[in-house]
């Protein structure tokens, strides 16, 4: 009998050691590893996003990572679609893939699909964007709290994106931006596996608060240098450049803009692991777990 194609995701929190693990699986099944990394997607900023690394990227077929300019407007959607046809394409080579990567959205949009809203008028976006420029984020956080209590407590209300996002959908349409979600889905052609990597909190923050600091040791000021002059642009609207933005324009000293790169990308990963835990399908495992266990369980769960 031949094998169901089957997409095993491995999900959890940022510098929990995804990448690694995806490595180790693809090479023993023989397989590519799909990226959903958001942050990946971008030729200008490796350091920062934390990009495998020559010899990780060597190690296994890699797809999506910087594989687009951050001048190019690249949504969920698009990569929904995107990843999807490439899977198609890498599943006629191995019934098997990987997919890797802490953004949930994006994980959710190619094993469920997205949610559809209706088109909104531009004027809507534009009046948002001129709020979050004269009063800040916090105006924004407190309009969505009052208009959808539901999305203020599940989006990342701290990334203006999806905050403005949320809103233009409840003014433009009078309906909350939760109204639209969860309706149902086309169909996957393919079975799906999904691994969770988690530690405790205090190692896990410790991981992070290293990473950011070998992160400014490899170079990260002077990467947020080159890309600060387009500073707006939405795929630099991310934890490690805002923080070194402010810095830039004088608003910050160094040492608290790399603080606030720690407590922010803290704070993120917390927000990842209160999305991946609602999923009850993700079979979890301690970042230290023998590699040989999790591919014998994973084995386990395709026969």
């Amino acid at each position: 009998m031949s094998q169901e194609n089957t997409l095993i995701t491995i999900v959890g929190a940022t510098a929990i050691g995804k990448t690694a693990l995806s490595i180790k699986l693809a090479q023993h099944f023989g397989c590519d590893i799909i990226s959903c990394d958001s942050r990946q997607f971008y030729k200008e900023t490796t350091i920062g996003t934390a990009v495998p690394d020559a010899d990780e990227l060597a190690a296994a077929p890699h797809h999506f990572i910087q594989d687009r300019s951050i001048f190019e407007d690249y949504s969920v959607g698009q990569f929904e679609k995107d990843a999807l046809a490439k899977l198609d394409e890498l599943f006629q080579k191995n019934p098997i893939q990987i997919m890797v990567g802490g953004s949930g959205l994006y994980v959710d949009a190619v094993l469920k699909g997205l949610d559809y809203f209706p088109d909104v008028d531009s004027e809507v976006r534009v009046q948002l964007t001129d709020e979050l420029e004269e009063k800040g984020i916090e105006s924004l956080q407190q309009k969505l709290k009052e208009l959808d209590i539901e999305s203020y407590n599940t989006i990342a209300i701290d990334n203006p994106h999806r905050l403005i996002r949320a809103l233009e959908i409840c003014i433009g349409t009078g309906n909350t931006y939760s109204s639209y979600k969860n309706k149902p889905k086309t169909p996957r052609n393919f079975k799906s596996i999904k691994i969770g990597l988690t530690a405790d909190r205090e190692i896990m923050y410790d991981r992070i608060n290293r990473r950011v600091d070998i992160m400014m040791e490899n170079g990260l000021l002077e990467e947020a240098k080159t890309v600060y002059p387009h500073k707006n642009l939405n795929a630099l609207q991310t934890v490690g450049y805002r923080e070194l933005f402010e810095y830039f324009d004088g608003n910050f000293t160094k040492e608290f803009a790399v603080s606030e790169i720690k407590k922010n990308t803290r704070r993120f990963a917390k927000r990842q692991g209160t999305w991946f835990r609602k999923d009850k399908n993700i079979l979890w495992f301690d970042f230290q777990e023998d590699v040989e266990n999790i591919i014998t369980r994973v084995k386990n769960l395709l026969n």
